[in-house]
């Protein structure tokens, strides 16, 4: 059984730029996941990303969603990469606010 994790993080930055510091950093972001290695796809639809990430021998998925101030990060994980959820929501949260805070 998957593991859901919900992840919102606020932004000042506007949906464009926002999203533009998305597509440039969200390889980094996708790193946070325990065992990642270098097999991350990613899909653009609109302000939606949809990803997944190999992971420890399994395949993490998920989407991301730009909007005006917040930016939205839905995670499946598989198995026993369940038993990360809550380390992995504090890590993938605080890679997506150095992202996106405003310099």
């Amino acid at each position: 059984m998957a593991t859901p994790i919900k992840i919102s993080i606020p932004h000042q930055l506007g949906r464009a730029e926002a999203r533009s510091r998305i597509q440039s950093g969200f390889a980094n972001m996708a790193r946070q996941v325990p065992g990642s290695g270098s097999a991350i796809s990613q899909r653009w639809d609109g302000d939606r990303l949809s990803f997944s990430v190999g992971a420890l021998g399994a395949t993490v998925a998920g989407f991301l969603d730009i909007l005006d101030t917040e930016v939205r990060m839905e995670i499946e994980l598989p198995g026993v990469l369940g038993l990360l959820a809550g380390r992995l929501k504090e890590r993938m949260q605080a890679a997506g606010q150095l992202l996106l805070t405003k310099k």
